[in-house]
């Protein structure tokens, strides 16, 4: 209840502000970002094949919303597929498997729109190579796409505009039934081991560890703080750097401009809106209604875009079903002060060996908008 009721009083402070202040104040205080969510509207509408594809695969759920792939045209009938290095996440992913697993999402996406328009995508990873440790400046795949009249459409591409990471508190009333864990196992088929559960005592153990999780990596100061440098906040910063971490909408908006909230104040731990942030992710792992991971029997880059591929799917799998998805893997980040919570996933996950790539938790959630995204041609680099 006091997370809620935190919840809550943040709204009324919010929208006390906007109903004191009127005029053009008021006005802007409900404004909302004006091109950031285009993107998502203008997906399938090219000329070329390429940028159809990729047009929806820029769509793909990614780690911090960085969208960082970067494609160069400059081959015929062809895309090669670079990672942009200023966009990596080196506190809380420091090895980079996330941002691979964010690529593997991106090239899953892009194989299903091709095939939907009637391409085959042919793909080869990493074709100069790769490092264990970090992603660099070499390719990280060349897609060669080719019309096929043959070519199997995905059934799961239809939930794509309505694919979301639901980060609101879920319906604790509303329990899931064991078959929809059955659906999504069966939507993964690139090689990795799905695993989840929706039993009572088993989801309050998992409830447990991912708070304990977030905690840590929110009162570790450099893993925090890279976070809050990815704050967009207010409709202005959210069209003009349409990545990171979205606080737009009325009540923000509002805080923003009565100077209650802005990443200073949010990374001073004696802040009300630092407090009431925190109850409020800990609010939404305490609503989880279940949980889904993905297990694997290596680790290597290949794996990791496997990983990624199944993870996408896994997640419209959801979105098929009505049920709310938002991945937790806090506990599952390679940084120095996470290796408890690592250590206990693996031994309750992999205990012969692995990697847990991915943990969510799903339940029934609200009706929630689409994710920032950079317009395509801003991700074109050569054509």
């Amino acid at each position: 209840m006091m997370n809620l009721s935190r919840r809550k009083m943040i709204f009324l402070v919010g929208g006390g502000a906007i109903l004191a202040a009127g005029g053009a104040f008021g006005f802007a205080a409900t404004r909302t970002p004006q091109t950031a969510y285009l993107p998502w509207s203008r997906a399938g509408s090219y000329d070329d094949p390429r940028m159809r594809a990729l047009s929806w695969a820029l769509l793909a759920p990614n780690p911090h919303n960085r969208q960082p792939w970067l494609a160069d045209l400059s081959e015929d009938g062809a895309i090669t597929l670079y990672v942009d290095t200023d966009r990596l996440l080196p506190h809380t992913d420091p090895f980079n498997r996330q941002i691979t697993i964010g690529l593997g999402c991106f090239l899953e996406l892009l194989r299903m729109a091709a095939a939907e328009d009637g391409y085959r995508a042919d793909i080869t990873l990493f074709p100069q190579g790769s490092s264990a440790t970090a992603l660099d400046k070499r390719p990280i795949a060349r897609i060669a796409l080719t019309a096929d009249s043959a070519v199997v459409r995905d059934p799961l591409f239809a939930w794509v505009p309505a694919r979301r990471s639901n980060k609101e508190p879920y319906d604790t009333t509303r329990s899931l039934a064991p078959e929809v864990l059955t659906q999504m196992a069966a939507a993964a088929r690139n090689g990795t081991r799905f695993g989840g559960t929706v039993d009572p005592a088993e989801v309050a153990n998992w409830r447990a560890l991912t708070r304990e999780a977030l905690r840590i990596e929110v009162e570790t100061p450099h893993t925090y703080q890279e976070s809050v440098d990815l704050f967009r906040i207010g409709r202005r910063e959210v069209d003009a750097n349409p990545d990171g971490i979205d606080f737009s909408g009325p009540m923000f908006e509002s805080m923003h401009l009565t100077g209650m909230f802005s990443r200073e104040i949010a990374a001073d731990p004696t802040s009300f809106a630092f407090t009431a942030g925190m109850d409020a992710v800990y609010a939404n792992a305490d609503t989880a209604m279940g949980h889904v991971w993905l297990v694997t029997a290596d680790n290597s880059r290949e794996t990791q875009i496997a990983a990624g591929a199944d993870w996408l799917r896994v997640n419209l799998a959801a979105t098929a079903q009505g049920i709310g998805f938002q991945p937790l893997s806090q506990a599952l980040q390679e940084f120095p002060e996470m290796a408890g919570p690592y250590a206990q996933v693996h031994e309750r996950l992999a205990p012969d060996g692995g990697t847990v790539q991915m943990l969510s938790r799903i339940g029934y959630g609200p009706m929630v908008g689409n994710s920032p995204r950079w317009p395509l041609e801003s991700k074109i680099i050569s054509t």
